[in-house]
């Protein structure tokens, strides 16, 4: 016989803008919302009854009307703020999951100045935040990055490997090191200072990535892991997820051409792909 096992359900992907205005200089945020829940819904599963069922759309809806209210600086402060709402004002549901991704808006520079009220978007990657929680444990915050897209020409190697019948790599002691990282940290505490984290966190990824001398994307994802936890004693771990995106170097030869690690073929699949958690 069947039986119902763990099951969620919620509203995904809710797009919101936000302008906070301060005067004559504005902050503006775009942030995607994914609110999911748990509790007693099992007969809407099994005897069709959603007598117990908040509609995704009201959902949809309670996002916008927090939002409307709301004086959160950062995406997690939202996300808490979204969450303590649903399990305040549904008595059914006994476990929450907010999650928010944040476009990387910057303010526009012009000439000697940051302009008030122009943005421009910063890079491809997006900021992430989830809050779990329950009416029996505390929020649980897991942030991070995803689509980090970093690269350097120089200061990467890749030798001593196992070579057999199949390899055809052939070792490098100068190449290309590009990645579209993803990155994700746990945070001890409740209530830390969500964005001054987030800065060192970055910071220290960046600054390591910039300046390791890298002898494969394992040992130097090791690295920035290390100054990450570092940099940002609120956290108890951060996990990071490395492709390895390739820049073959181009044959020129038919060409009567050399080559001296001049001119490459960029390709992102197939691509190498290391995931490591680095924890306390």
């Amino acid at each position: 016989m069947a039986q119902l096992g763990e099951n969620q359900y919620g509203k995904a992907r809710v797009r919101l803008s936000r302008i906070m205005r301060q005067g004559y200089r504005h902050e503006f945020n775009e942030w995607t919302i994914t609110v999911l829940l748990q509790g007693e819904f099992a007969a809407a599963f099994t005897a069709a009854d959603n007598s117990s069922v908040l509609p995704t759309d009201t959902m949809k809806n309670t996002v916008y009307s927090i939002a409307r209210d709301s004086h959160a600086a950062t995406i997690e402060q939202f996300a808490l703020e979204v969450g303590d709402y649903l399990l305040r004002s549904n008595p059914q549901v006994s476990g929450a999951r907010v999650e928010v991704q944040e476009k990387s808006w910057q303010r526009m520079h012009t000439g000697t100045e940051n302009d008030a009220t122009t943005f421009r978007m910063g890079g491809p990657e997006v900021q992430t935040t989830a809050a779990a929680g329950s009416r029996e444990k505390d929020w649980a915050i897991q942030s991070g990055i995803d689509g980090l897209t970093i690269l350097k020409t120089t200061h990467s190697e890749f030798t001593g490997y196992i070579q057999n019948r199949h390899t055809t790599l052939k070792p490098s002691t100068d190449r290309i090191f590009g990645t579209c990282a993803k990155v994700q940290w746990d945070f001890e505490a409740m209530a830390p200072d969500f964005a001054g984290a987030r800065q060192r966190i970055t910071e220290a990824i960046l600054r390591v990535f910039t300046a390791h001398h890298s002898m494969s994307v394992q040992h130097t994802l090791y690295e920035m892991a290390e100054a990450a936890l570092e940099a940002a004693p609120e956290i108890a771990r951060i996990k990071l997820a490395m492709p390895n995106l390739h820049h073959i170097l181009a044959d020129l030869s038919p060409f009567g051409q050399d080559n001296p690690n001049h001119i490459f073929v960029p390709i992102d699949e197939p691509h190498g792909y290391i995931e490591a958690t680095v924890e306390r």
